[in-house]
């Protein structure tokens, strides 16, 4: 028995909002490179006396917010798998196989792509840096990086990506559910948030590699959306067809 689910048309998307904001949070990231932001605030977490970070051999902050909490999020996207390959056998999810396909394309590029950019990029992390303890030169993003025998693989944040890449759900729900997207959309700034200064706490990353991480999360989502789901056209043709015809 075929279900009797439709999609509906797509909720009107505002690109001015949706680009506008990444790319100014962009443009102020690079204008910080001219700043110490990055550094003095890792700094608020480093505790010269104990010569570590305040949250480096932190039992909650190690075990339950990074690797708990990442094998949640990787259950969350197998699941996610499961439902998509389902969608093309079992009826009553079969309405839904297309914004499962966007979630799984959506958190399977918002995670992926953040190991090989730290491959390119090879910046440091704050506890291997001289100033912390370490014995790595420090390097912004955009200078050129000091030799050394251990590339850095900080940048962007992976962990803030395990949070970040969530943004997936508030997109796959508009259309249906404007509301509960709207609190995933919450859900998921919050958790990427949580995420990303408990990584600062531990000297894992500065602040600055973790809000690149959620533009980039957040435009690979957008852009899932708008490949996969939105088709702007479908309520303009559904507008025409409601529409009597003169004779």
């Amino acid at each position: 028995m075929s279900s009797s689910v439709v999609r509906p048309a797509p909720r009107p998307l505002n690109f001015w909002l949706c680009l506008g904001i990444p790319a100014v949070a962009a443009t102020l990231l690079i204008l910080l490179e001219l700043t110490d932001l990055d550094m003095n605030l890792a700094r608020m977490f480093y505790d010269p006396a104990a010569g570590d970070f305040i949250g480096r051999h932190s039992y909650f902050l190690e075990n339950i917010l990074h690797d708990r909490a990442k094998q949640v999020v990787i259950a969350f996207s197998v699941f996610a798998v499961i439902g998509f390959i389902g969608a093309f056998f079992i009826d009553r999810i079969k309405p839904y196989k297309r914004e499962l396909g966007c979630l799984v394309l959506s958190l399977g590029l918002a995670t992926s792509f953040v190991t090989p950019m730290k491959a390119v990029t090879a910046v440091q992390c704050p506890w291997s840096l001289e100033q912390f303890g370490g014995h790595e030169t420090y390097s912004k993003l955009l200078d050129h990086r000091p030799p050394t025998d251990k590339p850095g693989r900080c940048w962007p944040g992976g962990h803030a990506a395990t949070g970040f890449t969530l943004f997936a759900l508030f997109f796959v729900l508009r259309d249906r559910r404007p509301r509960l997207a709207r609190q995933a959309f919450i859900f998921a700034f919050a958790l990427g948030s949580v995420f990303s200064i408990s990584r600062m706490m531990q000297g894992a990353h500065f602040f600055s590699h973790n809000v690149w991480t959620a533009i980039f999360c957040w435009l690979i989502c957008l852009g899932s959306y708008y490949w996969v789901l939105y088709r702007p056209t479908v309520k303009a043709e559904a507008v025409m067809k409601a529409q009597p015809v003169n004779a």
